[in-house]
C-alpha cells in the first residue's frame, strides 16, 4: 500500500499557468506547454488557427496590444470565467507599432500606461499570481528594411519596457525579463522575419519562463512544508 503522503500528493491537481500574449508568446507556447507537463496545466488564449494566419493582425489566440488585453481581462473577469494559480501577462510589441510617414503609435506611451494601470487589478482577480513578461527586443534594421506597413524601434521596446515595469513596481507585480533573456542571445541573426524569432530561441525563451514557474513553485512548496 501506498503511503497516505504519497497518495495525496499524486491526487492533488496541477497548478494552472493561463497565457495571455502575443505571437511571441504563441510560438514558445508550445515548447513551455512541453516542459510544464506533469508539473502544471498549460492553457492560454486560444483559437481554432486563426491566429497563425497573420501574425501582424492580432486575432484569436493573439493578444494584440493593451487595449485589447483590457478588453479580454474585463470580459474574464465580469463572467468570472478564469481562476488559476498562474497567469503570465504581455502586450506591448502590438502597443508600439508605428506609422513611418506620421510617427504616430498604434496605442501611445500614455495610453499604454493607462491600460496597463486597469488591466493590472483586473488581472489580479483571475490568478493567485500574476506575473508580466517583459516584451521581446526588435532590431530596427532587420524589422525596417522590410516591405511593411509599419515600423517597430529598439528605443520604443526600451520605452514601453520602462513603463510596465513602472505600472508592475507600483503594484507589486513580478516581472520574467524576457527581454533581457532573450537580447543576451544575440542579434539580427535571432530572427525569422521582422520581429519573430527562430524555433531554437523559442524553446530558449520558454526554458527561461519555465524556470520561473519552478522555482516560485518550489518556493511555495517549502513556504508550506516550513
Amino acid at each position: 500500500m501506498a503511503p497516505i503522503t504519497e497518495t495525496r500528493e499524486r491526487e492533488m491537481p496541477l497548478p494552472r499557468v493561463f497565457v495571455i500574449g502575443d505571437s511571441i508568446s504563441i510560438h514558445y507556447g508550445p515548447h513551455l506547454e512541453r516542459m510544464l507537463a506533469g508539473r502544471f496545466a498549460y492553457a492560454r488564449k486560444s483559437d481554432a488557427g486563426e491566429a497563425l494566419l497573420d501574425l501582424d493582425r492580432p486575432q484569436g489566440a493573439n493578444g494584440g496590444d493593451s487595449s485589447m488585453v483590457l478588453e479580454y481581462v474585463q470580459a474574464l473577469a465580469t463572467a468570472g470565467a478564469l481562476r488559476v494559480e498562474y497567469l503570465l501577462l504581455n502586450c506591448g510589441l502590438h502597443d508600439l507599432r508605428t506609422d513611418p510617414r506620421t510617427g504616430a503609435k498604434q496605442v501611445p506611451l500614455h495610453a499604454y500606461r493607462a491600460n496597463l494601470r486597469r488591466i493590472v487589478p483586473l488581472a489580479k482577480l483571475l490568478a493567485d499570481r500574476l506575473l508580466w513578461v517583459r516584451t521581446t527586443p526588435v532590431h530596427d534594421a532587420q524589422h525596417n528594411d522590410r516591405e511593411i506597413a509599419f515600423h517597430r524601434h529598439a528605443t520604443d521596446v526600451d520605452a514601453y519596457n520602462a513603463c510596465a515595469d513602472e505600472v508592475m513596481l507600483a503594484d507589486g507585480v513580478a516581472s520574467i525579463d524576457l527581454f533581457g533573456f532573450t537580447r543576451a542571445l544575440g542579434g539580427r541573426e535571432l530572427f525569422v522575419d521582422h520581429v519573430h524569432f527562430a524555433e531554437p530561441v523559442r524553446a530558449l525563451q520558454a526554458a527561461f519562463i519555465a524556470g520561473h514557474l519552478f522555482a516560485l513553485e518550489a518556493s511555495a512548496a517549502a513556504r508550506t512544508t516550513s
